[in-house]
């Protein structure tokens, strides 16, 4: 019997230098070959998959508009894909939170670095797919949250609509405010920037149903 538990000990033991070796950092990413992409939350790695028509159309439609508001203005907007290193962290190897959204918004210039993103966007919106529903409303969420996110946009094509989740003082989100995508949309880090995508939808026959 205690030849078992050892055994088991050294099994468990070998189990947790397994999951650590799993806690992927940025400088793992860097270190890949392949033509895949990735992102990195909490030190778990996520393969992302080729996006559908749909998300491609809205997601540059959406970029459109904002790049538009934004000329001549100190905020940049970008899209994937590009690196974010969240958190902020410069070493690398200690940087475990990795992402890179569908579109952004940054209103520091001391975050754009030339090949990634240091530190946490002012706006994000992600375009939901089918593998990455759990990853953007709840792992994203709580991230975007932690490392202070102002505006954090969920599209679904779904349900046609996008939920906005905006950042309190206490630096916790709010109840999400919904929009239908037929609507003019508020980016509420601006005083003045709508979204307004009903003409996009009529000239692709998107339909929007409404629920009471």
């Amino acid at each position: 019997m205690k030849e078992g538990k050892d055994m088991n000990s050294n099994a468990l033991k070998k189990s947790d230098a397994q999951e650590e070796k799993q806690k992927y950092s940025y400088d793992d990413l860097l270190k890949f070959t392949d033509e895949k992409r990735y992102e990195i939350i909490n030190g778990e790695l996520f393969v992302m998959e080729s996006p559908s028509v749909f998300h491609q159309e809205i997601s540059g439609e959406i970029f459109n508009q904002i790049k538009n508001y934004l000329k001549g203005k100190k905020c940049k907007v970008f899209s994937a894909p590009l690196d974010v290193k969240i958190s902020g962290e410069k070493d690398n190897k200690k940087e475990h939170n990795v992402v890179q959204p569908d579109i952004f918004v940054v209103c520091d210039e001391d975050k754009i670095k030339e090949k990634n993103i240091l530190g946490a966007p002012d706006l994000i919106i992600e375009i939901l797919s089918p593998s990455t529903v759990g990853k953007d409303q709840v792992q994203k969420l709580n991230l975007y949250q932690k490392y202070g996110v102002r505006e954090y946009w969920i599209v679904s094509q779904d349900a046609m609509g996008v939920m906005i989740f905006i950042l309190n003082d206490e630096g916790k989100y709010t109840i999400p405010k919904a929009y239908y995508l037929d609507e003019k949309i508020k980016v509420n880090i601006f005083k003045d920037l709508y979204i307004s995508l009903d003409e996009f939808i009529k000239e692709r026959n998107y339909v929007v149903k409404k629920y009471e």
